[in-house]
């Protein structure tokens, strides 16, 4: 339970309200998959009423009734785990407890898991179903200048991906190097037209104003800084690398629970060593979207097209459930930083 409880406390993604526990997506009666049904919103034909037998869409002298739509979305459910086994000679070598070790690490790993699975999750959605949703700023070959980076132009290009729906963004997620250009500018309060270039700087001429370098907020998102966010391992031959920004709305991400984390610990006596053995069964669900593979219990990225190799990063696996990209609040953007300008090669 402790570690459980350290897990929610560390976890970037829940502490800023991204993702929350939801109940209806919980499956303890057993099961692969959550059913979700929904009603899409309604979009009224307006009839004009008059005092004659053939007024109206039918032209029979009545409102002719509509229906709404009605649509499920499907949440997959994921079972994870891993194990560790620590020998006696190992501690009386070491002359300290390895199992000790292991545990104090636990709660960091499993959070690092969790956070692959859902950017995992994110890239496959973002391949077809929220392609729409999708800001590429990266320069490609040509040298980065200010427009390619995140900044408060760029951002509210992002938000404008949702539409009027663009204020329901309430956190950014980054990879660390995108992250301290903000605190760079924030910090130095400049401006300049050929920043990648050398060009001369205007001191106080704009720039985002931060008071301290500790990011806590970004254009009124909270800002969540994690290095998993980092460029695609392959790229165009000579592009500059472009880094992925996510911009979130509240409680867009929901985490249903087949079975809690669970750690159970035994002795091999015959071997001599300590074992530790944890799983869980969950799965994370995007309100609008849909897994639309046949199999379940996906694998983070796709080895093989079979269904043990079935994975959560694989565009053809999602669909969009709701009828617009606008009415889901997340935004892709790509973006390059001035302060990783290495090229893939």
């Amino acid at each position: 339970s402790y570690i459980s409880e350290e897990i929610y406390e560390r976890c970037p993604f829940i502490q800023s309200g991204v993702m929350v526990r939801n109940s209806a997506l919980d499956c303890r009666a057993g099961g692969v998959r959550v059913r979700v049904p929904f009603f899409q919103p309604i979009a009224p034909t307006e009839e004009k009423i008059e005092s004659n037998a053939t007024w109206g869409t039918s032209s029979s002298g009545y409102l002719t009734p509509q229906k709404i739509t009605a649509d499920e979305q499907i949440m997959t459910i994921m079972h994870r785990g891993f194990a560790y086994a620590v020998d006696d000679l190992s501690q009386l070598g070491s002359g300290a407890d390895p199992m000790a070790a292991i545990r104090s690490y636990l709660a960091r790993a499993i959070l690092k898991l969790r956070t692959s699975t859902l950017l995992a999750q994110l890239e496959g959605l973002f391949g077809t179903a929220l392609a729409p949703n999708v800001v590429d700023k990266g320069a490609g070959a040509a040298t980065p200048a200010e427009v390619n980076y995140l900044t408060a132009a760029s951002f509210a290009e992002g938000r404008a991906k949702l539409g009027e729906r663009g204020e329901d963004v309430t956190a950014v997620a980054m990879h660390s190097s995108v992250y301290y250009y903000l605190v760079q500018v924030g910090a130095l309060t400049f401006s300049t037209s050929a920043l990648s270039t050398g060009g001369a700087i205007e001191w106080g001429g704009g720039g985002i104003n931060l008071r301290s370098d500790e990011v806590a907020f970004f254009m009124g998102a909270r800002v969540i800084v994690d290095d998993m966010l980092e460029p695609a391992a392959t790229g165009t031959a000579g592009d500059y690398k472009s880094y992925p920004v996510y911009l979130f709305g509240g409680g867009v991400v929901s985490e249903g629970v087949q079975q809690e984390l669970r750690t159970e610990l035994d002795r091999n006596i015959l071997s001599k060593q300590d074992v530790m053995s944890l799983d869980y069964h969950y799965g994370m669900h995007v309100m609008g979207t849909t897994w639309e593979s046949a199999f379940d219990n996906p694998k983070n990225v796709q080895t093989a097209n079979t269904a043990a190799g079935i994975g959560l990063d694989t565009a053809s696996n999602w669909a969009l459930a709701y009828s617009t990209t606008k009415l889901v609040p997340i935004v892709k953007m790509l973006v390059n930083t001035p302060l990783d300008l290495s090229q893939y090669t």
